[in-house]
């Protein structure tokens, strides 16, 4: 009888262990960004205001929509507007454009389709917009390459993971995952990306150049359903 309750016992103490682990991987598989969110963020170099951008994302878990604008502030404000827009589906492994376009005062808007139907990698499709968020749906776990577009070249970039950092923004300090491109040669530029860990949300990108000027994008407002 005191064996048959030990091993009871063991099994009930034993189930809420399974039940959170379960809870976990369940967390864990599901993990994407809400469907409906916009970013405000601050854009500055070396350390000045430039813009402010605003990103918007909507997806239903099959298919998605971003919207990027862009005000110039300051001296800044009489350079114009800037709209880009990317518009695909939401795939296993991160977001699959078929459509970008990019819009600004005084040029000729640039635009990049995709085969919907290609078998490359996500990776291997992305367009400017695209790419934090894709790293969102799905954060790579290794060295990864990626193809970029713009309207009018395919670049190749390699992107790993750096572990995790505390970010303080103008909208909170979050809890991050940080993105490296890897630099093949010193000139090249350097790129850093930072998604929020609780709602999979791009927090901040720093690009730094050959000259080191610092290019700083930084949420100063999130919201979300």
């Amino acid at each position: 009888m005191g064996g048959s309750f030990k091993r009871i016992a063991m099994r009930n103490s034993c189930f809420p262990i399974f039940l959170s682990l379960a809870q976990i991987f369940a967390v864990a598989a599901q993990a994407a960004p809400p469907e409906k969110v916009e970013v405000v963020f601050d854009l500055s170099r070396n350390g000045m205001t430039l813009a402010t951008i605003t990103q918007r994302l909507e997806h239903d878990g099959r298919n998605y929509q971003l919207t990027e604008t862009w005000k110039g502030r300051g001296v800044f404000a009489l350079k114009g507007d800037a709209t880009r827009t990317s518009r695909g589906v939401v795939a296993a492994d991160g977001l699959r454009p078929r459509q970008f376009e990019d819009k600004r005062t005084g040029r000729d808007a640039l635009q990049a389709s995709f085969d919907p139907a290609s078998k490359a990698p996500t990776l291997q499709q992305q367009d400017q917009l695209s790419l934090a968020w894709t790293f969102a749906f799905a954060p790579p776990t290794k060295l990864v390459g990626v193809s970029v577009a713009d309207g009018k070249h395919v670049s190749q970039y390699a992107y790993q993971p750096a572990g995790k950092e505390k970010v303080k923004t103008p909208a909170g300090e979050f809890e991050a995952l940080k993105f490296v491109k890897k630099r093949d040669k010193p000139e090249d530029k350097a790129t850093e990306i930072w998604l929020s860990t609780d709602r999979q949300i791009p927090v901040r990108v720093l690009i730094v150049d050959k000259e080191g000027t610092r290019l700083d994008q930084v949420a100063a407002k999130i919201s979300a359903q």
